[in-house]
Parts: structure tokens; sequence; C-alpha cells
């Protein structure tokens, strides 16, 4: 069981780290408005020649395959809903490597979400 819970926590942390390398990617490749849409294969080719959208997709192909892992072996109704870290994680690291505000109520969600992670881990 610990090692399907690394198995777990590892693919959490493949998925927050993909988003954020994918975030700062797209930082790095500017604002896709009406002008970049009217040039798709430019703006193809800008977004797949960044090296963090490339680190950002990877993560989540490791973190892919690590999850069908997971999946072959332990309850669905048990892992699922650990993935839900991913959503107190993320936030937390974009306001800390992204200075991304975040306000007063997101933080109680945050809080609420952690809660639920460890209720359902403790079943």
């Amino acid at each position: 069981m610990l090692t399907s819970l690394a198995l777990i926590l590892f693919s959490v942390a493949c998925g927050v780290g993909g988003q954020v390398a994918l975030k700062m990617g797209m930082i790095q490749v500017g604002h896709i408005g009406a002008q970049a849409l009217s040039q798709p294969a430019e703006l193809v080719l800008r977004v797949l020649t960044s090296p963090l959208v490339l680190v950002g997709l990877g993560l989540y192909a490791l973190g892919a395959v690590s999850w069908l892992t997971v999946l072959s072996r332990v309850p669905l109704s048990f892992a699922y809903p650990l993935l839900a870290t991913s959503y107190a994680v993320t936030p937390v690291l974009a306001w800390l490597l992204l200075r991304e505000s975040i306000p007063s109520l997101r933080w109680l969600g945050i809080a609420v979400i952690c809660l639920g992670v460890i209720l359902v881990s403790r079943s």
C-alpha cells in the first residue's frame, strides 16, 4: 500500500509540475490572441519549441504512466480522490513561483480540499 501511495503522490507531483512548467512556457510564448490564431502553423511551432512546454508535456506523460500503474493496484474510489491534492498544491506553487495572487476564499477552499484528502486517505 505504501508503494501505491508513493505512486499516487508521484502522479500528483508530475501533474502539478507539468501545470507549472506549461504555464511558465506559455508565459514565454506570449498571449494567444486573434493575430496568433490567424497564423496557426507559426503558433504551433512557437508552442512546441518552448522547452518548458515540452517539459510540462513530458511530466504529464510520466504522470500518466505512473497513474496507470496505480490503477492496476488500488481501488479507483481510493486513488482518485487523492488526486485532489493537486488542486491544493498547484495554486500554492503558482503563488510561490509565479507570484500569482490567491484571494482568501480560495485559501479556504484549498484548506477544505486538504481536509477532504485526509479524510479519504484514512478510510
